[in-house]
């Protein structure tokens, strides 16, 4: 049975209420020494998930996913990788080698840590866009993509301070196909079923940059009509995933490439609220 995306409830909630964490895959290599001992510093505290990206990795794999034809877009405009059964396989297999980079990461610091497959029952996903365009026509293709339907928090059975669960962002539709997710909005629908009180997105830039201006602090509104006027690429995706975190119950979600701790206390990176406020330029 799929589970609602929404907060659980009981009295266990406050006590595992975890730090999400989203880790672009364009990241793992630039991080320094610092920025792990302060996300396993945080660890030790409270439980922690990381969510992480495979893009680059896919890329260094095989240079066909560095092609224009492995990205489609829709008839919305929508883009997506063009997933086919070998692309999953592919992706499992960077995905494995991620995670095990990131366990040793943790652990010769002291954090203990698993890998969690989002598509052995954690994340489920509906039906995906069939129509696609390619040679500048719209094409029915089978494509193994679908938008995130469900979390099931009980499947991060292991959540306490001193222990990372590692999500890979696959999942399962209802055919019982393994599909393509979007990171960042798998870290916000995961994020929003376990009830965390805050979001971080880590990415390759310091800030939200509107009209070139590094932003402190923004609203999901203002963010939301950025996104839709102004914004491309990952950081469109980035604050389409903010906005449903916030929906969902999330308190505030964080923008930046700064170790976790300075993000989640808003010394640096964006910090997007639900409230309406100014938004804060730096």
């Amino acid at each position: 049975m799929e589970k609602p995306l929404g907060p659980r409830s009981g009295t266990d909630v406050a006590t595992q209420t975890p730090t999400v964490v989203k880790l672009g895959g364009s990241c793992l290599d630039d991080m320094a020494d610092s920025w792990w001992d302060d996300l396993v510093a945080h660890g030790q505290e409270r439980p922690l998930v990381l969510v992480h990206g495979w893009s680059k990795p896919l890329k260094q794999l095989n240079a066909r996913y560095t092609e224009p034809s492995a990205i489609l877009r829709d008839r919305y405009g929508n883009q997506s990788r063009w997933t086919t059964p070998e692309v999953i396989a592919d992706i499992k297999t960077v995905s494995a080698k991620l995670g095990d980079d990131i366990i040793r990461r943790l652990q010769r610091r002291g954090l203990t840590a698993e890998r969690v497959l989002g598509s052995d029952g954690l994340v489920q996903a509906g039906e995906g866009e069939r129509w696609w365009w390619r040679d500048k026509q719209l094409v029915e293709l089978d494509n193994l993509v679908g938008p995130i339907t469900g979390v099931d928090p009980g499947q991060l059975a292991n959540l306490r301070s001193g222990h990372c669960c590692i999500v890979t962002p696959l999942a399962r539709n209802t055919a019982g196909q393994e599909v393509n997710t979007d990171a960042d909005r798998a870290a916000a629908a995961v994020a929003a079923a376990t009830a965390a009180t805050a979001l971080t997105l880590v990415t390759d830039v310091p800030h939200l940059l509107i009209d070139g201006t590094p932003v402190r602090q923004i609203c999901a509104a203002e963010a939301a009509r950025f996104r839709d006027h102004g914004a491309t690429g990952g950081m469109r995706k980035k604050l389409r995933a903010a906005g449903e975190a916030l929906e969902r119950g999330v308190g505030r979600v964080h923008i930046g490439s700064a170790p976790v701790s300075q993000m989640l206390a808003a010394r640096t990176g964006t910090v997007i609220t639900r409230e309406r406020a100014d938004t804060v330029r730096a």
